[in-house]
This record gives structure tokens, C-alpha cells and sequence, in this order.
């Protein structure tokens, strides 16, 4: 395998509306990979983990971050492997669902040790982080589903889903920033394109986010499926407090909400809610995802 791409820091300097530095953390097999993360707020706050999908990064929580660490909660917010300011391995074939599974779970419970997490997870950020909760349910005190899923191969996607997956394996480079842009309700500048567009100086830096697409389980036999499935069974047993904050203007996750709502105990008599927004709620609602955030962790203990 080649050595893992690293974008030059320089990418990342006066990123509008987003002070925080970077962390970082080894993971993979023999600590080769270093995986960056932002954690603000008081070391004893209650955890609020916030995960990220495809093809952003952390930068997609820039409104929610200070919202959350004013209300004296510690908020760790990861860049999955491939994106923002973590490594991003050169060649598809390291971009497995069960790597970016073990990843994410080796920065979150073995690197940060953390406890009765809070997990607010959009796009592949459920699709990862739906599977550590599965596997770790004890780390975990509640859990906030935000257009996200988690696929078994039971099901077909939307065709909106299919456009998506064969621009992403068309396109000569991908155009981080205007993908976004196109996937939110609100405007926006054209700084914070530039932001989502900073990770990927050249297409060879964008080798997870053309692989992600062709991850996600599309029949009960592949890979991953089931993985997902057992995830299931689990989630079926979770009775701590299970959120649903879906947006109302995203036709890629349109009533993915119903099997939590159905099939996860503890999202019985839960405040859920539909925000305005795209896909990427988080640049439409960010500071109404972040309210909500904090009254739901007050109600819950």
C-alpha cells in the first residue's frame, strides 16, 4: 500500500467561522493512520460526539460546536479517515465499511476512553457510528439520528441516491464545496465552499469520498450487510434515550426516520422533530439542532 495522503495545514488556515485546532489521534493497524478531531469544552462535561459524512468534515459542525460547549457540554467531532485533516489513504481497496467502523471506535473508545456518549450523527456518520454504538451499547448514553440510516441490502436507495452515485464515479474531480452547496436550503458564501473544498488539493486526495458511495450495502449479501443487520438487533435492544432530528427538504434520507422511530426502544416518547433543510441540515438549522441538542440532554439526565 502506498503511504496515506496528508493535505498541507496551509489548506487549512483562517477557515471562516471555525477557530478550533486539530487534535490527533493513531489508529489502524499499527497506529499508521492519523485521524484528526476537534474536542472543546470542559473535560467533565457531559460527551457530545458529532460525526460527519460524505464528502464533508468537521467543518460541517462550525455552527453547532460553540452553541454546545456554552452550554458546558464536551464536544468531540471527528473527521472520518479520508476527509478534513485526517490521512486519507491513496487506493480504494483501505476504504472498507468495517475499517471506518474500527477507526472511528478506536479514536472514540480506545484513544479518548469516553463514556455515556451523546452521538449526533448525519449521513455516513450513522452508517459508522449506528455500528460502534451496536458493538459498545454500554459507551453510549443516548443517541441522536439526523438524516441517516443504516442500510441492511433489504432495500433499494432512492433513484436521487443512484444520480448521486454515478456523478460521484463519473466526475474527474469532485466539487466538494458546490455538492454541499447544492445539497442545503440556505446560500452559501463562497468561503465556506472554498472550506469543504480545502482537504482535496487534487482528485488524488479524494479517494474515500469515491469510495463511500460504493460501500453502502445494496443487497443482503454484501458487505456489510450483515454487519448492519446484527447492528439492528442491537439497536432493537437500546432503551436509552434515541433522537430523531430529520430535515424536511432531503430526498435522499426522506423517512429514514421510521425504522428508528419503530424499531429502537428508546425512541418511544422522544422529542422528535423536523427541521428545515437539506441533506446537510447542519449548515440550514445548526444553531436549532444545537438547542435541541442541549434541552434533550437536560430532559434525559
Amino acid at each position: 500500500m502506498s503511504p496515506p495522503l496528508r493535505t498541507p495545514e496551509g489548506h487549512f488556515a483562517d477557515l471562516p467561522g471555525f477557530p478550533w485546532p486539530a487534535q490527533y489521534a493513531a489508529v489502524g493497524t499499527g497506529g499508521g493512520l492519523r485521524m484528526a478531531y476537534v474536542d472543546e469544552g470542559p473535560r467533565d462535561g457531559p460527551v457530545v460526539v458529532l460525526l460527519h459524512g460524505e464528502p464533508t468534515w468537521s467543518y460541517l459542525y462550525r455552527r453547532m460546536i460553540g452553541p454546545l460547549v456554552r452550554a458546558g457540554l464536551r464536544v468531540v467531532a471527528p473527521d472520518l479517515i479520508g476527509f478534513g485533516r485526517s490521512d486519507k489513504p491513496a487506493t480504494a481497496s483501505e476504504h472498507t465499511y468495517a475499517a471506518h467502523v474500527e477507526w472511528v471506535r478506536s479514536l472514540l473508545l480506545d484513544h479518548l476512553g469516553l463514556d455515556r456518549i451523546t452521538l449526533f450523527a448525519q449521513d455516513w456518520g450513522g452508517l459508522i457510528g449506528f455500528r460502534v454504538l451496536a458493538e459498545s451499547p454500554e459507551r453510549f448514553g443516548r443517541a441522536c439520528a439526523a438524516n441517516t440510516g443504516l442500510p441492511d441490502g433489504s432495500r433499494r436507495l432512492p433513484d436521487v441516491w443512484w444520480r448521486f452515485y454515478d456523478f460521484v464515479q463519473a466526475a474527474d474531480y469532485l466539487p466538494v464545496g458546490r455538492m454541499v452547496a447544492g445539497a442545503t436550503t440556505s446560500e452559501l458564501g463562497a468561503d465556506v465552499v472554498a472550506a469543504y473544498d480545502a482537504p482535496f488539493p487534487d482528485r488524488s486526495y479524494q479517494v474515500a469520498a469515491r469510495a463511500l458511495p460504493g460501500l453502502i450495502p445494496q443487497a443482503p449479501d454484501a458487505a456489510g450487510a450483515a454487519d448492519n443487520r446484527r447492528a439492528w438487533e442491537a439497536l432493537e435492544r437500546f432503551e436509552r434515550p434515541w433522537l430523531c432530528l430529520f430535515s424536511d427538504s432531503d430526498a435522499i434520507t426522506a423517512g429514514a426516520d421510521r425504522p428508528f422511530l419503530s424499531r429502537v426502544p428508546g425512541a418511544a416518547g422522544q422529542p422528535h422533530a423536523t427541521v428545515h433543510g437539506g441533506h446537510f441540515l447542519q449548515e440550514d438549522a445548526g444553531p436549532e439542532l444545537a438547542q435541541r441538542l442541549v434541552e434533550w440532554i437536560g430532559a434525559t439526565g
